[in-house]
């Protein structure tokens, strides 16, 4: 694993100790990608309690309960279906905080509203729910880093 992963891992197993709290995860396009940086921190089972990879939109309504019209009527790379899987990992966990990602990692699959390299998240807490789109650039490797960084940074920043 790379050294900001990895020390961008540590940072939020500290902060999750802290807080005497676990997180769960819900991962479309990064295909377990979080899960495994968080499983890489030795000790990591204290504060990382479970993750999802669903890939399919079968899968987001099974797993996560995902709403099959939010699904129609936003699509699966939206922020109402992060906001949506994120919740539904809460829900589905005894986590106390839960993340999600939703993305066009590429190289194919973009469309002129939802291009290559757009990730949607989703973060939730104590009954709060916040989302984000962002837009990366690079070769699907590189989106999906982009992607496990900027949901592990993002949690620490909206909840901390």
């Amino acid at each position: 694993m790379d050294t900001e992963l990895s020390t961008l891992s540590l940072h939020i197993g500290e902060w999750l100790r802290a807080r005497d709290a676990m997180l769960a995860t819900a991962e479309s396009c990064t295909g377990g990608w979080i899960a495994e940086t968080l499983t890489a921190t030795s000790g990591s089972s204290i504060w990382f309690e479970r993750g999802w990879v669903t890939y399919s939109n079968a899968a987001k309504q099974d797993m996560l309960g995902v709403q099959a019209s939010t699904l129609d009527m936003h699509g699966a790379v939206s922020e109402a279906v992060a906001r949506e899987m994120a919740q539904g990992a809460l829900a589905r966990s005894q986590s106390q905080f839960a993340l999600a990602v939703s993305g066009v990692a590429g190289p194919s699959g973009g469309t002129p509203d939802k291009p290559v390299g757009m990730v949607c998240f989703g973060w939730t807490a104590s009954g709060r729910v916040d989302s984000a789109t962002a837009y990366f650039a690079g070769d699907r490797e590189a989106i999906r880093r982009q992607a496990v960084a900027f949901a592990l940074t993002e949690l620490i920043r909206r909840f901390g």
